[in-house]
């Protein structure tokens, strides 16, 4: 009685590859219910990520919090991107909103901040 050992292998590796094949199916048919989930929770905790203050006004702070602050340093010191403080004596407010619309060199991404909000954006880094 001589069995081939690969056989065992074999059927584990088959199994493996149906196992992370129906995962991945689950996955998929639960992604549309995690986007919807996802969406409520931004509309309804959007004030916990900092973009918006509770009576849905645009919040500047938090807004940094969440988006800038890996850059520019918890307290606006600067790290990876430039320091913040005195933004406002080294740029003009339409300096500002236009580095925010378009970003600036290799560094500053565009967008970060909704079109919408880049006026309160630039208030808020001038008064630093």
């Amino acid at each position: 009685m001589n069995r081939n050992p690969i056989i065992p292998f074999i059927l584990i590796m088959v199994f493996g590859i149906g196992l992370v094949f129906f995962m991945s199916l689950e996955g998929m048919n639960n992604s549309k219910e995690m986007a919807e989930e996802h969406g409520e929770q931004g509309a309804e905790g959007e004030a916990e990520g900092g973009g918006t203050a509770e009576g849905g006004e645009f919040d500047p702070e938090g807004h940094y919090q969440q988006a800038c602050i890996s850059c520019h340093g918890e307290n606006y010191e600067g790290g990876v991107g430039p320091a913040l403080t005195g933004v406002g004596d080294r740029y003009s407010k339409e300096e500002i909103v236009e580095i925010l619309q378009n970003g600036k060199g290799g560094g500053m991404p565009a967008g970060l901040v909704p079109p919408e909000n880049q006026d309160a954006m630039a208030e808020w880094l001038m008064s630093l």
